[in-house]
C-alpha cells in the first residue's frame, strides 16, 4: 500500500511539475500583433470562482457564488506578471463562446477599468483590464473600450461592485483608460515578476 502511494505521489509530482513548466515557460505577450496571452480559470456562466496556484501547479476552488449569481464573462490570467497583491494580472476576456479552465487564448488589450477595492480598512488598486479572444467573430470590430456601448461597461463595473460586496469588500471605479494604458499595466506587471524572480 506504501509503494502505491509514493506511486502515486510520483506520478502527482510528474505532472505538476510538467503543467508548472509549461506555464511558468509562456511569455505575456504573443509574437504576432502585439497579442497577449491569457489563462482561463473561470468560465462564463460558472458559479466556481478559480484560482491559480502556483506552488501546486493546480486550479483551485477559490469560493462559490451564491445561487442565482454566476460569472457573466470568461476570467482569466496572463503569465509571467504580478499585480500590486502578488497573484498574475487578472483579466476579463470577451469571446463568442465560454472557454475552458486552463485553456490559452490569444487576445488584444482593449481596455482597462481603474479601480480600487477596500477590505478590513485596507484599500489597495484592483484594476480590472478587458481583452478580446483574437479568433472572435462577435467582437471582430472592438479595438478600445469605447467600441462597446457605455450600458456595458456599466454593467461590468456593477458585476464588479455586487461581486465585491458579496465577499465584504468595497470596489470603487475610478476611471476607464483605452488599450494603451493597459498595456503599460501589463509591463509593468511584468517587471514586478522580474524584480521578484531576482530576490
Amino acid at each position: 500500500m506504501a509503494v502505491a502511494n509514493q506511486r502515486s505521489l510520483c506520478v502527482f509530482d510528474r505532472v505538476r511539475d510538467c503543467t508548472m513548466t509549461a506555464i511558468d515557460r509562456l511569455k505575456p505577450f504573443a509574437e504576432e500583433k502585439g497579442d497577449i496571452h491569457i489563462i482561463i480559470d473561470t468560465p462564463r456562466g460558472s458559479r466556481n470562482k478559480l484560482k491559480w496556484d502556483e506552488n501546486l501547479g493546480v486550479l483551485k476552488l477559490s469560493h462559490i457564488l451564491t445561487a442565482g449569481a454566476v460569472f457573466p464573462f470568461d476570467f482569466g490570467f496572463v503569465p509571467g506578471t504580478h499585480g500590486a497583491d502578488g497573484d498574475a494580472l487578472d483579466v476579463l476576456v470577451l469571446t463568442d463562446e465560454p472557454l475552458v479552465p486552463l485553456c490559452l487564448v490569444q487576445a488584444r488589450l482593449i481596455g482597462v477599468i481603474e479601480a480600487e477595492q477596500t477590505q478590513d480598512g485596507e484599500t489597495l488598486r484592483n484594476d480590472r483590464m478587458l481583452a478580446v479572444t483574437s479568433s472572435s467573430r462577435l467582437y471582430a470590430k472592438v479595438r478600445e473600450l469605447d467600441d462597446l456601448p457605455p450600458t456595458f461597461l456599466d454593467e461590468v463595473e456593477q458585476f464588479f461592485i455586487n461581486y465585491n460586496k458579496m465577499r465584504g469588500r468595497v470596489f470603487k471605479p475610478i476611471k476607464r483608460a483605452g488599450s494603451e494604458q493597459a498595456m503599460k499595466m501589463i509591463k509593468q506587471g511584468l517587471s514586478k515578476t522580474k524584480r521578484k524572480k531576482k530576490r
